[in-house]
């Protein structure tokens, strides 16, 4: 298996796992690859040392190649472009955080969303925390209106349960 560091054209980081460079590409071709935190499928591969999952290797041969693997990146990565990553991917995590935060802390009121937040906002039901999806002009009149509310870009890679 091998572990490929992607990103969007937003500049978002994140680890493809596949089975060969050739199944990247196939999959990545047929926009199969997409970015977690956005939803993009226009992916390319950053130069990185490679890294391959050896699940199945002895522990020898894991440190060998955890110790080739080490030597590549050592030669590969510099001090700028490391400080330049570290920034990325906490931001990352910040966003992936508060969006986990969000969805645990809100109910979903799905396309309802526009009139649960009125119905709140005039005092017809008892105020909540709830998240939904409305359009842009429906954010714009609930805003018109004075209600608050804040459009949440969520990661195309959270479906479900938050973990």
């Amino acid at each position: 298996m091998k572990v490929l560091d992607l990103h969007c054209q937003q500049q978002h980081s994140f680890e493809g796992w596949f089975a060969s460079e050739d199944d990247f590409q196939s999959q990545n071709n047929r926009s199969l690859v997409e970015c977690p935190f956005c939803g993009d499928h226009q992916i390319t591969k950053m130069l990185s040392a490679p890294r391959l999952n050896l699940s199945g290797a002895s522990s020898q041969d894991q440190h060998l190649a955890s110790n080739e693997v080490s030597e590549s990146a050592e030669m590969a990565t510099t001090s700028a472009q490391s400080a330049a990553v570290v920034p990325t991917e906490v931001h990352q995590q910040a966003w992936l955080k508060m969006v986990q935060h969000v969805l645990s802390h809100t109910e979903d009121v799905g396309g309802q969303f526009a009139e649960e937040a009125r119905k709140m906002h005039y005092g017809e039901t008892p105020e909540r925390a709830i998240r939904g999806q409305v359009s842009r002009e429906e954010t714009s009149a609930l805003l018109e209106e004075g209600i608050q509310v804040m459009p949440l870009p969520m990661p195309a890679a959270i479906k479900g349960p938050v973990q």
